[in-house]
């Protein structure tokens, strides 16, 4: 508890951040956490209990995330990042059995499932009734679900109790996706707590985010987002002979 105390009012680490952002951060109050401190797991739990949107590192840029069926949480979050309700967001969760509790995914085999995840890909399937936030994409039955491969969101989905995380980029609507925390520095002041892994990704591409693909459809596809990971994925779809859906 202690070192969770600690953790809850710490100013922003030096070895991450500059010392304008150090300042910035104690007028603001800002919990600003490094991934690898002992207590970020259960102040990002806490947060996520608490219907806090918390800001954290992805395996492609930093995301903005809630607990997904929490109805405030989600409408937070949209209001956080500027986003018209009718534009949908994603899900994380823990591993593919978890994956199956949320979407419909009975007609992708384990194999297929396991070769695209964990990964920089958001696969867009039919959503089950354990989504029951009604502002949860209320425009679509569809869903996409991540498994990104990271250890700090992966971790953070398993004391989660396997339970889903609503995700979407840090930052507002229509603006750069961020590779580093200082870069939605102004939306600070709205979150629970900010996670700090540094820079993630030494190149500009990684701004593209997660491919997106809809695989609600048994045995064809349509690419929504081409993201980082659109070679590799394809890829997969020609080797599982999974054809593009414009074919239909």
């Amino acid at each position: 508890m202690r070192r969770l105390q600690t953790c809850l009012h710490r100013l922003v680490r030096a070895h991450h951040t500059s010392s304008r952002m150090q300042h910035q951060a104690s007028e603001l109050r800002i919990p600003v956490c490094a991934v690898g401190d002992k207590a970020a797991l259960q102040l990002a739990r806490q947060c996520l209990l608490g219907g806090q949107v918390i800001a954290l590192p992805t395996d492609t840029v930093y995301g903005l995330a809630c607990d997904a069926n929490n109805e405030t949480a989600i409408q937070r979050l949209y209001e956080i990042k500027g986003r018209d309700e009718h534009k949908p967001v994603a899900i994380c969760v823990h591993n593919i059995s978890a994956l199956r509790r949320f979407g419909q995914a009975a007609h992708l085999s384990d194999e297929l499932l396991t070769r695209l995840l964990p990964g920089p890909l958001t696969i867009v399937i039919e959503r089950t009734v354990q989504l029951s936030n009604r502002f949860l994409n209320p425009s679509t039955s569809k869903i996409g679900i991540r498994i990104p491969d990271f250890n700090f969101m992966r971790d953070l989905c398993g004391v989660w109790q396997e339970q889903p995380l609503a995700l979407t980029s840090a930052n507002r609507s229509s603006a750069p996706s961020s590779l580093q925390v200082s870069e939605f520095r102004s939306l600070w002041p709205q979150l629970g707590a900010v996670f700090d892994a540094g820079r993630i990704g030494l190149t500009e591409e990684r701004r593209l985010a997660s491919t997106v693909i809809d695989l609600a459809t048994p045995g064809y596809f349509e690419i929504v987002r081409a993201g980082v990971a659109l070679k590799p994925t394809l890829s997969l779809m020609d080797e599982f002979g999974i054809r593009p859906r414009k074919m239909l």
